[in-house]
């Protein structure tokens, strides 16, 4: 993928090496539940009393605290965001691989800008969160053991990049492209959340039986896939892609389907527990949505799978 020179996202926070004690996990590669709601936090006394007198410091400067609240800043200077828990900031990565997850971050915003614009939309843009070991989010804590995921609850993708060696070395798919099809992924489950799939899915849930809720988890993880694949579509139109990228796809989504996961892990395969899609429902939709590049094209629940 041809990547190298590109624009990276604004949209990153990079909490790694934060060091917070966390537990809990997530199942590979997909979106997080909210459980419990999002959590809120609060001011003590003393910040309250601090902020009152900084913001009259501020209008006696002739700096309108209120405004600068509104524009996300004072003029002329580098935005950067509060800091995140464990005390990181959201700052452009210097490393390579943080380099190129800012930069696939920043070709879905495009791409995705623009389908929602063609529909008389704008497209909320997502934060993507880079972090090591354990991350805190709003639908709960994870460890690196959960494999990306998508928190509709706070509208954020996590990753932990080292999740890209394992994808290499235990799954055997390697390359970028196959890299840039696990975020697009992730970021497909952010636009189910802004169509409203994601809601649609927690309200039936509730009265499904745990095989109906696979089944329909599974119809919700393939949509990704083609959501993955529409982004794949148009990446191709800028003539981004090289030679081998698609085959780099199909082949992590080979690699990553249940029934291949289950087969390498415990020898063979319980097809009543699948919640992603087997190796073949994986590559047919991701190759669906790359062929089109069309949303109507995707649409997995009104579809033989």
């Amino acid at each position: 993928m041809r990547w190298r020179g590109r624009r990276q996202s604004s949209n990153i926070e990079d909490q790694r090496g934060a060091g917070e004690s966390l537990g809990g996990g997530l199942g590979r590669g997909g979106f997080r539940i909210p459980v419990g709601g999002t959590r809120t936090g609060g001011f003590s006394l003393s910040t309250i009393v601090i902020l009152v007198v900084l913001f009259f410091a501020l209008r006696a400067c002739g700096i309108d605290p209120l405004a600068m609240l509104e524009e996300g800043g004072v003029p002329g200077q580098t935005q950067v965001q509060p800091s995140q828990p464990g005390g990181t900031q959201t700052a452009q990565p210097s490393d390579e691989m943080g380099q190129f997850v800012a930069t696939v971050l920043a070709e879905t915003e495009d791409v995705w800008s623009g389908i929602f614009q063609a529909e008389g939309q704008t497209y909320q843009k997502p934060t993507l969160v880079m972090f090591s070991d354990q991350v805190r989010s709003a639908c709960g804590f994870a460890s690196a053991a959960s494999g990306p995921f998508y928190c509709p609850g706070d509208r954020k993708v996590y990753i932990d990049l080292a999740f890209y060696d394992q994808l290499a070395r235990q799954f055997g798919a390697a390359g970028d492209f196959a890299q840039a099809y696990v975020l697009a992924h992730e970021v497909g489950h952010h636009v189910q959340n802004l169509i409203g799939v994601m809601k649609q899915f927690n309200d039936m849930r509730q009265g499904m039986s745990q095989a109906e809720q696979n089944q329909m988890s599974m119809r919700v993880e393939l949509q990704a896939d083609c959501f993955a694949g529409i982004w794949g579509h148009f990446t191709a139109r800028k003539g981004l892609l090289e030679e081998g990228d698609i085959e780099e796809a199909l082949n992590a989504a080979q690699q990553i389907g249940d029934d291949t996961l289950q087969r390498k892990t415990q020898g063979y395969v319980v097809p009543e527990s699948f919640n992603h899609g087997t190796s073949a429902q994986r590559k047919t939709w991701f190759a669906r949505g790359f062929k089109s590049g069309k949303l109507s094209d995707c649409d997995t629940f009104n579809s033989q799978i």
